[in-house]
């Protein structure tokens, strides 16, 4: 089969989003089925085209303020000449799946639209509310619309009157339940994502002079970093919050098994693959109970925050320590792919 799979970004950028297609593209292609993904990240390289561990990528130049929306017509004739037998769009908070919508034709058409439903940035927000009827339009022109959480779901018939098919994200378990931990020597707790305002980083390092028994790692890199940077010196604990921007997929499984709590306090998130992650190294959570992170409330091992004063996180952070986690029954990428394929077909 011929699979087309269209996202604003590709590996090595690095999110949510690119890590869920690059880890279904490189599974598709490991079961024997061509695998193109059209991508809006070329930068000022211009545009290109590139294998990856068996996955043809073509990169086209954008328009991207801060690295968001990517904004990309080239994708429609890139959609429209495809010879796929699929065309797989991602993530409805950026243009590429609605020009994928404007030049599908008659390929069979599945939207993931790892919906979060708003923006902590209130000029993105007022683009995002613009583009509704666009979005919305894109979407429901759908064959297959996908939703990686009970609580997407929801959010799709709320708010496009739409039947979406959960198909959670996966989570390599053995990559991270093997990992070495990382011996450092102060314990440490850890948080990955892009450094946003919307994350929630701020609210784990004003907690930290509460916390003085702990670092903090923050990997991660995005415009928000000065500013986390200068609340690290106004709350005095810049000497035990470590920045370190990108970390390769080597190391990465190793920082999750050495830390003693995980931390992740985004306001927007549709599932919270990072939480697998650390829950597949052993590592107990903190979770913002907002949008789709409300759902691993349900983990004993993750404890729920409503509240992002450094009280109650220092409070969360003591309980969570003392559990024990278990990645029985995370969901894993060969299922999310096997359930993805039964949808193209």
């Amino acid at each position: 089969m011929k699979i087309l799979q269209v996202t604003p970004r590709y590996p090595p950028q690095s999110g949510g989003v690119e890590t869920h297609v690059k880890e279904i593209s490189e599974r598709l292609v490991k079961r024997g089925h061509e695998v193109t993904v059209v991508t809006a990240d070329a930068g000022k390289d211009g545009e290109r085209r590139e294998r990856r561990s068996g996955v043809t990528v073509r990169r086209y130049r954008s328009i991207a303020p801060n690295d968001a929306m990517h904004l990309c017509p080239q994708i429609v004739m890139a959609v429209r000449e495809s010879e796929a037998d699929v065309v797989h769009a991602h993530n409805y908070h950026s243009f590429p799946l609605f020009f994928a919508a404007l030049g599908i034709g008659d390929h069979r058409f599945v939207v993931t639209t790892h919906y979060h439903g708003g923006s902590a940035n209130s000029v993105r927000d007022h683009l995002l509310s613009l583009y509704h009827p666009l979005g919305r339009w894109a979407v429901r022109r759908a064959d297959v619309i996908v939703a990686v959480s009970e609580w997407e779901r929801e959010q799709l018939r709320s708010d496009f009157d739409t039947n979406a098919t959960v198909i959670p994200n996966g989570v390599d378990v053995d990559r991270f339940a093997k990992a070495k931990p990382v011996e450092r020597e102060r314990p440490y707790m850890l948080t990955v994502g892009r450094l946003e305002a919307y994350k929630g980083i701020q609210h784990a390092i004003r907690a930290l002079p509460n916390l003085p028994e702990y670092d903090l790692l923050v990997i991660g890199s995005g415009p928000y970093r000065e500013t986390l940077e200068q609340i690290a010196s106004e709350s005095g604990v810049e000497d035990r919050v470590e920045f370190m921007g990108y970390v390769d997929a080597d190391t990465l499984p190793g920082l999750y098994s050495g830390a003693e709590v995980y931390l992740t306090l985004s306001e927007f998130e549709s599932y919270g693959m990072t939480v697998s992650e650390a829950i597949s190294a052993g590592t107990p959570c903190v979770v913002r109970q907002a949008a789709g992170l409300r759902n691993w409330n349900k983990k004993d091992c993750v404890v729920g925050v409503e509240e992002l004063t450094p009280e109650v996180i220092t409070e969360s952070v003591h309980t969570a320590a003392t559990r024990e986690p278990s990645p029985r029954r995370l969901p894993t990428w060969n299922e999310t792919t096997t359930e993805l394929l039964s949808h193209y077909d």
